[in-house]
């Protein structure tokens, strides 16, 4: 359905993979790569949103790179310089305001993963991001170093895996604490049973199709009630 692009915007180039809803138009969302990079499953999740009747666009983090062994998505998740990859999404936000097919004035973000970080920080990097949603994001702030305070009137959603340690977790707790005292406002649920990566139907050793539907159908919803 969708298809990879390069583009410019604020005097960058960017690259990635894009897909358009059946109707032409819709309001616009950005996805974000788990550790991997983009790989196929990044792209299908890509396709789903434009099923959806989204605009939907995952940039290219990694730049052409990706891999599906862990010790070498590790290197290149440890290798993704924060601060480019913070302009790259607000530059794919940009570029997707200009498109004609976007109905919508801001843009929303979904990630998975170290994605789901990028997403909920995302939030607090620019006001044409305005709804953030985390598939179980990493457990640290402290290498994104988010200025919380710039969520104040945005919407966030945490979907979080049990064998991470559910909402309970510190970093899904600071996340709630500090999203709120903001002004933001913040969803989230925790899925009973579920390991890390639950959403991810490429690894059937965590997937659990249950938790990813109901996790799906909270995740559109909540994007299209906060267009």
């Amino acid at each position: 359905m969708g298809e990879n692009i390069t583009f410019e915007a604020n005097e960058a180039n960017g690259s990635g993979y894009l897909a358009l809803p059946e109707s032409g138009s819709g309001p616009a969302v950005i996805v974000i790569q788990e550790w991997w990079g983009l790989v196929g499953h990044i792209t299908d999740v890509v396709d789903r949103f434009a099923h959806a009747g989204f605009v939907a666009f995952a940039p290219d983090l990694y730049h052409g790179q990706a891999s599906s062994e862990p010790d070498v998505a590790k290197k290149l998740m440890m290798e993704l310089q924060l601060d480019q990859a913070g302009k790259e999404i607000i530059n794919s936000a940009k570029y997707l305001l200009s498109l004609s097919q976007v109905t919508s004035p801001t843009v929303g973000t979904v990630g998975f993963c170290m994605g789901g970080s990028l997403s909920i920080w995302s939030g607090t990097l620019d006001p044409v991001i305005n709804r953030s949603v985390g598939f179980y994001p990493g457990s640290s702030w402290e290498r994104h170093a988010p200025k919380w305070s710039n969520y104040s009137g945005k919407h966030a959603m945490i979907h979080c895996a049990q064998g991470d340690g559910t909402s309970a977790a510190p970093g899904i707790q600071e996340a709630i604490k500090e999203i709120s005292t903001a002004g933001g406002s913040i969803e989230v649920f925790d899925y009973s049973g579920t390991q890390h990566a639950f959403f991810n139907n490429d690894r059937p050793e965590v997937y659990d199709a249950q938790a990813a539907q109901t996790a799906w159908d909270r995740t559109v919803n909540f994007l299209n009630d906060k267009v």
